[in-house]
């Protein structure tokens, strides 16, 4: 997997726009403002491949990324309050949808803010996740936001909060300011490719 041959290739508002899948996708999935296209951009190491927006929910469609062997999946953010009720429904039918169209999924990766307590979402798509026995790892996104303690704090707190999710799960501390994770995340991707 060269991480550097990532390219735009197509985004989609409805399930019935969605391709089929032809190479293996690597979701990237988290709350609205969590750091998704930060991620994204740092592991591609690109300044502004996936659009980083100031206002949350910005991303309302899947946006793919192809590289020479897999494609990156850009899911929208779940969770942002000022969104209608018929734009929310359009986003859990679009959700929903992907992950049951049949797609040919690598892994997941649940992007979780390490500053707070997982939201009802995040625990609502990490329980879906587990359900449909979908292979998936979880990023904490804003390590560089807490000193030591604060984190020693947050992690034991994910340990009881998350304790349905399988102890093998992979968990990945991330600061797109610091670059911890970029590495470890590249890796763990180019192991599952193997």
């Amino acid at each position: 997997m060269k991480f550097e041959s990532a390219v735009y290739d197509s985004s989609f508002g409805t399930v019935k726009q969605l391709k089929p899948s032809v190479k293996p996708e690597i979701v990237f999935s988290g709350r609205s403002n969590v750091g998704k296209s930060s991620l994204l951009n740092k592991i591609l190491n690109r300044k502004n491949l996936a659009r980083v927006s100031a206002t949350p929910g910005k991303t309302i469609t899947v946006n793919f990324f192809s590289l020479d062997t897999v494609m990156f999946v850009d899911l929208p953010g779940y969770g942002y309050a000022k969104r209608s009720p018929a734009e929310q429904k359009r986003w859990s039918d679009l959700v929903e949808g992907y992950f049951n169209s049949n797609r040919n999924i690598l892994t997941v990766a649940q992007l979780i803010d390490i500053r707070h307590k997982p939201s009802e979402d995040d625990i609502m798509m990490l329980k879906f996740l587990v359900e449909m026995q979908l292979p998936f790892f979880i990023v904490f996104t804003k390590s560089d936001k807490l000193n030591k303690t604060e984190r020693a704090n947050q992690e034991k707190m994910f340990s009881e909060v998350l304790d349905f999710v399988p102890k093998d799960v992979k968990k990945i501390a991330f600061s797109a300011l610091k670059g911890e994770g970029v590495e470890e995340i590249k890796n763990y991707l180019r192991e599952l490719e193997k």
